[in-house]
């Protein structure tokens, strides 16, 4: 390799390296407060918290990555143009190129990195988060039940109320359990209550001396009864058809003819490429006029990053909604900042052609 490629990508690895640590430190203090908090109120089991904040991670690299390394080449570049370093490189002969060459070589193993990361990673901590949310979460555990509060789960809208809780024997004394449903919502009032199976997928009650109310949203009249002794099944909590979508696998998604599941794939898929051609991006767009400070082009490579990355979101969105074709659907954006790339090439070119002459 030569020496400007080696010099120019020491000086974007250090700043990345600081920057990605920066975001993911920052990432993961939000996410352990945000879990804490849960395990505090008692509807998180303490113990999952740690592998909770490393699954929100690993899907959060996803784009702390790319922002690391584009800010990276913005800082680099920056203060090799406030330097005149940039200007001495020129004078020896050196074609511009060889920035972009530089660039180049660093961002394509770790865009390669995100792409993997994106296709397979954040798929896979999605599955994982969920399961141990689910196992840890579940409102009918009664390690996570607390007396004399309304123990709602947000998830299904189930609220169990328990005057008192016996943790040694797993049993609910004057509890009232509140199970709503699209069509119809129930209630039960019991001495007891025993949890039988906490799994959300088939939760399971026994209940002793009590009522029910069964009141159906779209008639007038309720039914009740008094029972002494019921198993009661409840309704098994439903992911979220986000929460599905983003956790299924690329062959799942490719076999989809869902336009949600279709604007998922390419999600994943552009991941890569935009990361590569976003540090490109950087290069014209960081540079700055003699005697300007190093952070003087910060603000529109603030506001183009934004506008790159909401502008996926849009497409992702209008994919999903039939608005945008397939194709080129969420390539656009990678495309069109192709072009712009190309078209800064060729001034730069130019530009070097100009001066040589």
């Amino acid at each position: 390799m030569f020496l400007i490629e080696r010099y120019v990508i020491a000086e974007i690895r250090r700043p990345m390296m600081v920057m990605v640590s920066i975001l993911v430190f920052i990432f993961a203090s939000y996410s352990a407060e945000r879990y804490l908090s849960d395990a505090v109120e008692g509807t998180l089991a303490l113990q999952a918290v740690l592998e909770m904040v490393f699954y929100k991670v690993l899907i959060a690299l996803e784009m702390l990555v790319p922002v690391a390394l584009y800010a990276s080449v913005t800082l680099a570049v920056g203060r090799l143009c406030h330097d005149s370093e940039i200007i001495a490189i020129a004078a020896s002969g050196a074609s511009p190129l060889r920035i972009y060459r530089a660039v180049l070589l660093l961002a394509i193993p770790i865009s390669l990195a995100v792409a993997m990361l994106s296709l397979y990673g954040r798929p896979w901590a999605y599955t994982q988060a969920y399961e141990l949310e689910q196992q840890s979460r579940t409102d009918l555990d009664v390690n996570h039940l607390q007396a004399q509060r309304f123990n709602l789960n947000n998830e299904n809208g189930r609220m169990i109320l328990a005057e008192r809780i016996d943790r040694t024997d797993g049993r609910l004394h004057d509890v009232l359990i509140y199970d709503p449903g699209d069509s119809r919502s129930r209630v039960f009032r019991a001495e007891q209550a025993r949890i039988l199976d906490p799994d959300p997928d088939d939760p399971i009650v026994e209940l002793t001396q009590g009522h029910s109310y069964l009141l159906k949203h779209s008639a007038s009249r309720d039914i009740w009864e008094k029972f002494e002794h019921m198993r009661l099944h409840l309704l098994p909590i439903e992911r979220a058809a986000e929460g599905k979508r983003k956790a299924a696998s690329n062959e799942v998604l490719r076999a989809s003819s869902a336009p949600l599941d279709k604007a998922e794939l390419q999600w994943r898929q552009t991941r890569g490429v935009s990361a590569t051609v976003l540090a490109l991006l950087a290069i014209p767009l960081s540079r700055t006029r003699p005697r300007q400070g190093r952070f003087a082009t910060l603000l529109p490579v603030t506001t183009v990053f934004a506008l790159i990355y909401y502008a996926a979101d849009i497409c992702k969105t209008m994919v999903g909604n039939n608005t945008l074709p397939l194709y080129p659907g969420l390539w656009t954006v990678p495309l069109l900042m192709s072009v712009a790339l190309l078209i800064f090439l060729a001034r730069d070119l130019a530009n070097f052609r100009i001066g040589y002459r």
